[in-house]
């Protein structure tokens, strides 16, 4: 059958995450394959319509009522004032399918098209919103002056009362994607929707050994970092690991920080000595990434981690927590470690100690790399697809 025609809806698409970064190589996907797509996404200014073979992108600017919720990301109350340009752009691409990425005012947008169209509709889950949004109120709460036991229950129903609202607009959808089998269990649980992995997947051109401009067997060991620099990702981690380590006598350390964030000023303040980036991109990432030794990312609310599979791809081995996506790209001693908060310290450690450990892990996080790529991610996608659109996928009413 001819290949379906698939109206995409991504949440973010020029920022620094994981959804603009998956949202970039789906596009870039789509027109490497000929495939007929249309992206409708926000974007800094109003473009028209523009088409590149089958490939067909529509960028609307948010309003300056959008409200910020993160450096770079935002939501625009006012964005229905495009309903009529997106209607009319959907009327002339005609999809099969509507593809959208969460909860935002595009997913709202996708959603209600779908259903005015008769179309299936696809979701993605890519954020762990209800974490998030839990982790933030939780130091809130704390400075209030409310005691930590009822801090901690606050947290819990938060987290629990936003993951049942979130799971109730994914019902609208036919069909789920997610990047882990944890998170696609607990979708299917939650919504009685079929879920497909949707992963994410890494270019081993550009994330290479290839690109370390420091010796492999410098004095200093380079700890880096990736991502935001917000509370959900744990990274008060940071300093406390500094500090064991030099406890424990181990001074021939450095940080590399990268990236931006709202807790930036405390990790500045805290992690003392260390190097901070801002947020890199291309060749500069690249690089950088490259010329770490160990990337120690202790978030516990990753879905799924692409920086973890890039530093992987760059040859440095990974140390993450056993929560979240991370734990499915490490392969436990042999291309990193998966330990919880208390052994993150001894993990490190024991790499910065054993050189050859560390040498031998470099290779075998390079090695697995290598066996990602994502086309592989796509086709699995719409192979997903076609079992909607033949049939073969039951596609429940929402509610």
């Amino acid at each position: 059958m001819p290949a379906p025609r698939v109206a995409y809806f991504p949440d973010s698409f020029h920022e620094v995450n994981g959804v603009a970064h998956t949202s970039r190589n789906f596009v870039a996907y789509a027109e490497r394959r000929g495939l007929p797509f249309l992206c409708i996404r926000a974007g800094g200014r109003r473009q028209a319509a523009e088409t590149q073979g089958e490939l067909r992108t529509l960028e609307l600017v948010r309003s300056k009522a959008s409200i910020r919720v993160e450096k770079d990301l935002e939501f625009d109350a006012l964005f229905w004032r495009h309903a009529a340009i997106i209607e009319r752009e959907l009327n002339l691409f005609q999809p099969d399918i509507i593809h959208i990425t969460g909860p935002s005012e595009l997913g709202m947008f996708g959603a209600y098209f779908a259903w005015k169209m008769g179309v299936p509709l696809a979701a993605s889950w890519h954020t762990n919103v209800h974490e998030y949004l839990a982790r933030r109120m939780m130091p809130m709460t704390m400075m209030r002056g409310v005691p930590d036991s009822y801090a901690a229950k606050t947290e819990g129903v938060i987290e629990a009362s936003t993951l049942k609202a979130a799971t109730l607009f994914y019902r609208l959808a036919g069909v789920l994607f997610a990047p882990n089998v944890e998170l696609c269990a607990m979708l299917e649980a939650a919504t009685h929707r079929p879920c497909h992995l949707m992963q994410r997947g890494v270019d081993t051109r550009l994330f290479s050994p290839a690109h370390r401009t420091r010796p492999v067997d410098d004095d200093i060991i380079r700890l880096g970092y990736v991502g935001r620099l917000s509370v959900e990702k744990n990274i008060a981690l940071l300093p406390l690991l500094q500090a064991r380590l030099a406890a424990m006598g181990i001074s021939d350390v450095e940080f590399f920080i990268i990236g931006q964030g709202g807790d930036e000023e405390m990790l500045r303040r805290d992690l003392h000595g260390a190097h901070f980036a801002g947020v890199l991109r291309g060749q500069e990432l690249a690089t950088a990434c490259a010329d770490m030794d160990i990337l120690v990312f202790p978030s516990h609310t990753d879905t799924f981690g692409n920086v973890v599979l890039e530093a992987l791809a760059s040859g440095v081995p990974a140390v993450v927590t056993p929560d979240g996506g991370p734990k499915f790209i490490v392969r436990n001693g042999e291309t990193g470690f998966v330990v919880p908060d208390e052994e993150f310290v001894a993990a490190v450690a024991s790499l910065i100690a054993d050189r050859q450990r560390l040498k031998t892990m470099r290779t075998a996080a390079r090695a697995y790399a290598l066996t990602c790529s994502w086309d592989a991610v796509f086709d699995k996608v719409y192979a997903a697809y076609d079992l909607v659109l033949t049939g073969e996928s039951s596609l429940p009413l929402p509610f």
